[in-house]
């Protein structure tokens, strides 16, 4: 892949700048004061086919991976798109689809206006945490009189498959469940399975199962392509299969703000095999916007016993260095 080549070649030369220019130091002579040096940057085998080296590709190639150290530290988005999506069992075309996520503070909130037949259908979903909820306007009932929120206990479960199961949501999840956010840091090269995440290999192609973030009962199967990226995820709970299927990935944030971040640009949600979204995507903004979605005061005295937390590890960058004398 050009890219991946491309980028290889550039963090090397980074490399061999940063230790030409560096004088040396009493670290790099063995002085009293040595500083212990970064273990080296992990980088998978070629043929590697281990869980490690297949969640660290996965990222890797979505370009979920930033900075020197390549750590996984995407923590919002913002998405537009078009397309059909299912009202009350209709199809219902899209004039509006807008997405914000937050994956460090799970929420989402889906702002869309459709057309079925001649009718307007207009709402708002949201799930922050184990809450669900509809809001009248963005941010409803967060000052009281100001919009009005409505309760979703039901919902909660499907919106959070949703977010855990999307191109950037399924692969945060299978590190979460490999009890590691970061994949550089996953331990033992050549397993397959590290806590509740697996991977086998079908038809050439990896296959990563790993539980639902607050939904118990929930696992994920993702099929990834040979760019390792997921061209579906199979999420299965009780009774419910949700399919999605996902193709055309590119970079879509505004072409002033190309980031080599890549998102599915088609996306198809099937629940029980009927459609129930249908998107193309128009524009992303991957970059770490401020996207929140607290939970209403009524939302939570509504809903009294409300799931499990959907959230997960973040990466810790460690105490900051303490300043120089």
């Amino acid at each position: 892949m050009a890219l991946r080549h491309g980028l290889i070649s550039t963090r090397t030369a980074l490399a061999l700048a940063i230790a030409i220019g560096t004088p040396l130091t009493a670290a790099a002579q063995g002085g009293f004061f040595a500083t212990p040096q970064p273990p080296p940057i992990y980088t998978p085998a070629p043929d590697a086919k281990d869980l490690k080296a297949v969640l660290f590709n996965w990222t890797w190639h979505m370009g979920m991976l930033r900075g020197v150290d390549e750590h996984e530290i995407m923590a919002s988005l913002e998405y537009l798109g078009e397309g059909t999506l299912q009202v009350n069992g209709q199809p219902c075309k899209l004039t509006k689809y807008r997405v914000s996520t937050n994956y460090q503070t799970p929420g989402q909130r889906v702002q869309y206006s459709c057309l079925r037949g001649s009718t307007i259908v207009t709402d708002i979903e949201v799930v922050s945490g184990p809450y669900a909820w509809n809001e009248s306007v963005p941010g409803a009932d967060l000052v009281p009189g100001k919009g009005k929120a409505t309760p979703m206990p039901n919902a909660a479960q499907e919106r959070l498959i949703r977010l855990w199961a999307s191109p950037q949501g399924a692969p945060k999840a299978a590190l979460a469940g490999a009890m590691q956010p970061d994949p550089n840091k996953l331990p033992d090269d050549g397993k397959q399975t590290v806590g509740a995440t697996s991977v086998k290999w079908e038809g050439g192609k990896p296959v990563v199962t790993f539980p639902i973030p607050g939904v118990p009962g929930a696992m994920a199967t993702a099929t990834l392509d040979a760019n390792w990226q997921a061209e579906s995820v199979v999420v299965k709970q009780g009774g419910t299969t949700t399919e999605f299927a996902y193709g055309n990935y590119d970079d879509w944030n505004n072409p002033l703000n190309k980031v080599q971040v890549f998102y599915a640009g088609k996306m198809v949600e099937k629940r029980n095999g009927t459609v129930v979204r249908d998107l193309t995507t128009t524009e992303t903004e991957t970059g770490s916007i401020y996207v929140v979605m607290p939970v209403p005061a009524s939302v939570k005295a509504a809903i009294k016993n409300p799931g499990p937390s959907p959230a997960i590890a973040i990466v810790s960058r460690g105490p900051e260095p303490a300043p120089s004398t």
